[in-house]
C-alpha cells in the first residue's frame, strides 16, 4: 500500500498562503504582536489589529503595507481593560466568521502603586487575562461560524516559576508588579488549557493553543519605523544575546505558526525550540502547574464572576 505523502517541514520563511481567511490580533501595533500580524499578512489573509491607539495601529499598518504588497490589514478599537467596550469592538469587526484570534496584547508594570480599571481590577489581570477572557465570549459565535477555528494565547516564561493565589487573584495583598505580571499571565496560559478542554467536550471544531514566545529583546528586533527603529549600535551592542535570545520577530512564530499549521492540534504548547527562549517553534509538554486541572477550574468560575459572563459552547450533536 502506497505511503500517504508528507507534509513538507515548517518553514517560517515560506508560509502558506490564507487568502479568503480572517484574522484578529490584539495588541498587534507593536511589539511581538506586529510580527504576528505583518508575518499573517504576507499569507495574503485580511489581518485586523485590536489596538487602544489609532494613530500608532495606522503607523502599524502603514509599515505592513510597505512590505507586503496588497496587504489586507485594518484596525478595530480594542480596549481590554474597559470590559463594557468590547462588545462595540467585536461589532466594529464587521464579520459574519472568523477564523482565529491571536490574544497577544498585554501590559507589564516595573513599579508601584497598585492600578485598577475602570471596573475595579488590577490593570494587569484585568487586561492580560480578564478582558481576553470576555473577548473569547463575545467572539464565541463567529468563532463557531468558522469550522476548525484557531483560539491563541501568548503566554510568557515569566509564569514558569510562578502560581496562582486563588484568594488574591487582583494582587490586594503585598502587591509586587512583576510577581502580578507573572501571575496574570499564568492565568492567561491555564485559560488556554482549560478552554480546550471546554471545547473537547462540547464537541467543537475549534482549537484552543497557547504558544509563549521566549525571550525577546528589542535590540535584536529588526527595524519597522516607526513602529520599531533599531540602531546598528545596539545591535552590535547585544548581538551576543542572539546566542540566547532572539528579536520580536522571530518571538512571533510560535503564534504565527498555531494559527496556520494544519498539523496544529488543540491544547498544545508551542514555544521557541532552544531551551523555550530562541529559534523556531516547536510543541512544548505543558509545565507542571500548567497541568493543574483543579486550579484552572476555580479561576474559570472566578473569571466568569469577575466579567460577568458565563463562557459555555453549545454541545454538538
Amino acid at each position: 500500500m502506497p505511503s500517504l505523502p508528507q507534509a513538507p517541514p515548517w518553514d517560517v520563511h515560506r508560509l502558506p498562503r490564507a487568502e479568503g481567511r480572517r484574522f484578529l490580533v490584539t495588541g498587534g501595533n507593536a511589539g511581538i504582536g506586529y510580527f504576528v500580524a505583518e508575518q499573517l499578512a504576507a499569507t495574503g489573509a485580511t489581518v485586523v489589529l485590536g489596538s487602544r491607539n489609532p494613530a500608532k495601529a495606522q503607523a502599524a499598518i502603514a509599515s505592513i503595507g510597505s512590505r507586503v504588497p496588497q496587504a489586507r490589514v485594518k484596525h478595530v478599537p480594542l480596549d481590554l481593560a474597559d470590559l463594557a467596550s468590547l462588545p462595540a469592538t467585536v461589532d466594529a469587526l464587521g464579520l459574519d466568521r472568523l477564523d482565529a484570534v491571536v490574544h497577544n496584547a498585554g501590559v507589564a508594570l516595573d513599579h508601584p502603586p497598585r492600578r485598577e480599571t475602570v471596573d475595579g481590577h488590577e490593570l494587569m489581570f484585568a487586561t492580560n487575562h480578564l478582558g481576553h477572557f470576555a473577548l473569547t465570549h463575545h467572539l464565541a459565535p463567529l468563532l463557531a461560524a468558522t469550522p476548525g477555528s484557531r483560539i491563541v494565547n501568548t503566554g510568557s516564561f515569566a509564569a514558569k516559576s510562578e502560581y496562582l493565589d486563588l484568594d488574591d487573584l487582583q494582587s490586594t495583598h503585598d502587591y509586587r508588579p512583576k510577581r502580578a505580571y507573572a501571575r496574570s499571565k499564568l492565568a492567561q496560559m491555564l485559560f488556554a488549557l482549560e478552554l480546550d478542554r471546554r471545547l473537547r467536550a462540547a464537541r467543537s471544531t475549534t482549537l484552543s493553543v497557547l504558544v509563549h514566545p521566549g525571550g525577546a529583546l528589542d535590540s535584536l528586533t529588526p527595524s519597522r519605523p516607526p513602529v520599531h527603529v533599531r540602531t546598528a549600535a545596539e545591535r552590535l551592542r547585544h548581538l551576543p544575546l542572539g546566542l540566547v535570545v532572539q528579536g520580536k520577530d522571530a518571538a512571533a512564530w510560535p503564534a504565527v505558526r498555531a494559527v496556520l499549521d494544519p498539523g496544529v492540534r488543540g491544547g498544545q504548547m508551542w514555544s521557541p525550540r532552544a531551551f523555550g527562549l530562541r529559534g523556531t517553534p516547536r510543541i512544548e509538554p505543558p509545565w507542571n502547574h500548567l497541568t493543574d486541572t483543579a486550579t484552572a477550574a476555580r479561576l474559570w468560575a472566578a473569571s466568569c464572576e469577575l466579567t460577568g459572563h458565563d463562557l459555555t459552547f453549545a454541545h454538538r450533536a
